[in-house]
């Protein structure tokens, strides 16, 4: 007789990804049901239970917290598995994800082969754990002289249920028994300590994608192997799942003790890996938690030191990160500071500072850079640095430059419509990658500027090497059909990224705006020059015209007048200033 198929509901408002999730499931032999809701899920589990439920977070009405929230308040469905699929990648999320009953989280875009490894895992778990249920009932009722057999026979059961069958490491679930006894032993010998490590290996896909899964899995056989014989023998060594490995280490003296293992185990991959006559070089990013008295659930242990892990990632790769609770806090605070952005985004609460650019020769104003800034009601002024990565996260960067190109050629005609700025002065506007992958961004470039009434070239386009690196072929026919239109065109930041001469000089660019970082270095002598007169050739070589960024002394401002740069701007000329202090200082007609 066949074994019947695995039954699964996917639940998500998007209809590709439901027609996507549910013909590969269907595929590899899974009955599927589909749900374009929460409410709709809840019916649909409540008609028949699943064997496992592939649930989207994000969705009208009912999210996906609050019906999995649902499903563990039922005792009849509180052992169905939850794997949340979605594109939210903060570790808040994933917190959240599991605070509320979730097995696994698997972030958009989702590749099918990690989505169909998790969900045989979580069958595999749910049918091992009912497997030895069952056997466990019968074999209860065996004769006493079976005894011993019978107990054999379930310690291979365990065995198989509890341990990683690629490695033979101790899974997710021995591993979170083994924590669990850890903290009960601390409430009865609160001199006890303990850690748990969450260790990752840094850009393992690369290793699958290119030498193939056979190799990835051998690597993976091979890392347990190295991890597990630099550990002591009472140090539980476990594998999570895909490319994650966890570590108890059960008794320790204190922090330094551990971030010393967490040293020597960052040095085992300092040596390459030899799988089938290949040298493979790999790092892994370790995230640590010590236990405290809080701590009453291995889950949260383990939550804290994965959320450890992704900041040891955020600082570069390669090391290890120990959990404070500030951490906590701080990802509490970044949803909260998110949910403000989308919000001032939405309503254009951004607003353009303006700092201006002078010519040498002159020494008047010549250009203004429209630089977006952010007051939020109780943070005050937000630092760029702080929210312009998290709009790029969120997809929201390219709303931001539109509504900055917006403002700025709407606030520079009205100043020339009021005398209080030439016709001559031009406003420089960044443009970011997002942006530069927009089929209409041409379109919105025109229909901004005609309704601001802004003469073309009085608008300067500032874009950042990458961005021209990465989309070339687009890049080149975006900035031909701008230089149609008399708009400037300018390099921002140049000398920091790729600084590949040929585009420049294949792409009808005008400015080079060289790096604040690079006239940082200059002190009034000609040892600290740089690239700084190379650039300046550079730009007289190709008819363009040099920007220093970042001037704060006259040192430096003498030392690029030397240098024959053209243009400048920085503190030591003017801050970046709101419109209406701009307008005051176009008044008083600054000359340097």
């Amino acid at each position: 007789m066949d074994k019947p198929k695995a039954d699964i509901l996917v639940v998500d408002d998007k209809p590709e990804n439901l027609h996507l999730l549910s013909e590969i499931l269907m595929v590899e032999g899974y009955n599927v049901r589909k749900a374009v809701n929460g409410k709709m899920a809840l019916m649909a589990v409540n008609t028949v239970e699943p064997d496992l439920i592939l649930l989207d977070i994000m969705m009208p009405g009912l999210d996906g917290y609050e019906v999995c929230h649902a499903l563990k308040c039922d005792l009849h469905l509180t052992k169905v598995p939850v794997i949340f699929l979605s594109a939210l990648d903060d570790a808040f999320d994933k917190v959240k994800a599991f605070r509320v009953g979730g097995s696994d989280y698997i972030t958009k875009p989702f590749q099918m082969e990690e989505v169909l490894a998790r969900v045989e895992n979580q069958l595999m778990l749910k049918a091992a754990e009912k497997e030895i249920l069952e056997l466990n009932t019968r074999l209860e009722n065996r004769v006493k002289e079976r005894t011993r057999q019978l107990e054999e026979a379930n310690a291979r059961l365990l065995d198989m249920a509890l341990h990683d069958r690629l490695t033979g490491l101790p899974n997710r679930t021995l591993f979170m028994e083994r924590v669990e006894r850890a903290i009960a032993a601390f409430k009865t010998e609160p001199e006890r300590r303990f850690a748990v490590l969450f260790l990752d290996c840094d850009r393992f896909k690369v290793v699958n994608d290119s030498l193939g899964h056979l190799v990835g899995d051998e690597l993976l056989v091979a890392i347990a192997r190295r991890l597990r014989e630099r550990l002591g023998e009472d140090d539980v060594l476990a594998r999570l799942g895909g490319d994650e490995f966890a570590i108890l280490l059960p008794e320790i003296r204190d922090r330094e003790s551990v971030t010393a293992v967490a040293g020597s185990l960052l040095d085992l991959f300092s040596r390459p890996f030899q799988i089938h006559n290949r040298e493979i070089f790999i790092n892994i990013s370790i995230g640590i938690a010590l236990n405290h008295a809080e701590y009453q659930k291995p889950e949260h242990l383990l939550r804290d030191a994965d959320t450890a892990m992704y900041r040891a990632k955020a600082f570069g790769r390669g090391r290890y990160y120990v959990f404070d609770p500030p951490m906590h806090q701080e990802a509490l605070d970044l949803l909260g500071l998110e949910m403000d952005l989308r919000r001032a985004i939405d309503q254009q609460d951004l607003t353009p500072y303006y700092q201006p650019i002078i010519d040498f020769k002159t020494g008047k104003i010549a250009s203004m850079e429209a630089l977006v800034r952010w007051k939020h009601p109780r943070r005050g002024l937000v630092s760029p640095g702080t929210f312009i990565p998290l709009a790029e996260e969120m997809g929201e960067i390219g709303k931001i430059g539109t509504l900055m190109l917006s403002e700025a050629c709407r606030q520079l005609r009205r100043w020339q419509e009021e005398n209080r700025a030439e016709e001559s002065l031009s406003v420089s506007v960044n443009l970011s990658v997002r942006q530069f992958a927009q089929p209409d961004l041409v379109g919105t470039i025109d229909e901004i500027l005609h309704d601001s009434g802004l003469n073309p070239e009085c608008l300067r386009l500032e874009m950042t090497e990458s961005a021209i690196v990465e989309y070339p072929e687009s890049a080149l026919t975006l900035l031909q059909q701008l230089r149609e239109r008399h708009i400037g065109l300018s390099i921002d930041d140049f000398g920091t990224g790729y600084s590949s001469l040929s585009y420049l000089h294949a792409f009808p660019v005008d400015t080079i705006k060289i790096d604040k970082s690079f006239v940082n270095l200059l002190d009034g002598t000609p040892k600290n020059l740089g690239l700084i007169p190379a650039i300046i050739g550079i730009s007289k070589t190709l008819n363009m015209v040099a920007v220093a960024e970042g001037i704060e002394t006259a040192e430096q401002l003498a030392q690029l007048r030397d240098l024959q740069c053209d243009s400048g701007q920085g503190y030591f000329f003017a801050k970046p200033m709101p419109p209406a202090q701009m307008a005051e200082f176009l008044a008083s007609d600054p000359r340097w």
